[in-house]
């Protein structure tokens, strides 16, 4: 059985997969291979190169991820020239985790499930759903952006109503880290029950 995990910025996507993962489930996080898909040893940084010249490298010689967010989020048409890059590793690195798992049942961390229409792909969807104030200020102190910077992020995705309407089960991420464990505790016991029973 394979899970898509879905959720906006800051709303605990990366926790629940160390939750599953804590658990012996399998989870690859997409948005891990599209972070590796440009490391200096990555298939992509050749023709991250090629495409977007020195620029965007650092002293040493790494992507600045930082400006490289900035410019794309102001130059649509230089995004979809880095997508073109990236999706096709991100998508390979995808089949290699489903081809090579042995897990009762499998998780991909994918932000963007509703904005690409992808939900058939998966026997599932799980959405990680929290207000909005509470994403600033999460990814804030973990990205150490501005309020401004994330608000562009959370505008750039699909609303909370667009992703649960996709999603077959809703954990909310509201409260104590320990009630969200919890209800994720639920969620892992009903995936074993259709996993054994499937």
């Amino acid at each position: 059985m394979l899970i898509g995990l879905t959720g906006g910025i800051g709303s605990g996507k990366s926790l629940a997969g160390d939750f599953f993962k804590s658990k012996n489930i399998d989870v690859v996080d997409a948005d891990d291979l599209a972070h590796h898909a440009l490391d200096r040893e990555g298939e992509g940084y050749k023709k991250f190169l090629d495409i977007f010249g020195e620029t965007f490298l650092d002293e040493n010689s790494e992507i600045d991820r930082k400006a490289l967010r900035k410019y794309i989020f102001q130059n649509p048409e230089m995004k979809n020239k880095l997508e073109e890059i990236v999706h096709p590793i991100v998508q390979n690195g995808i089949l290699n985790f489903i081809n090579n798992s042995n897990s009762i049942y499998r998780i991909i961390i994918v932000p963007l499930i509703a904005e690409t229409n992808s939900s058939s792909f998966y026997d599932r969807v799980l959405a990680i759903d929290c207000k909005k104030e509470i994403q600033i200020e999460r990814a804030s102190k973990r990205d150490n952006s501005n309020e401004e910077q994330i608000l562009k992020i959370i505008q750039s995705q699909a609303s909370s109503e667009d992703r649960n309407k996709i999603a077959n089960d809703v954990v909310e991420n509201n409260d104590t880290k320990d009630e969200f464990l919890m209800d994720l505790e639920d969620i892992h016991k009903k995936y074993l029950i259709l996993a054994n029973n499937d």
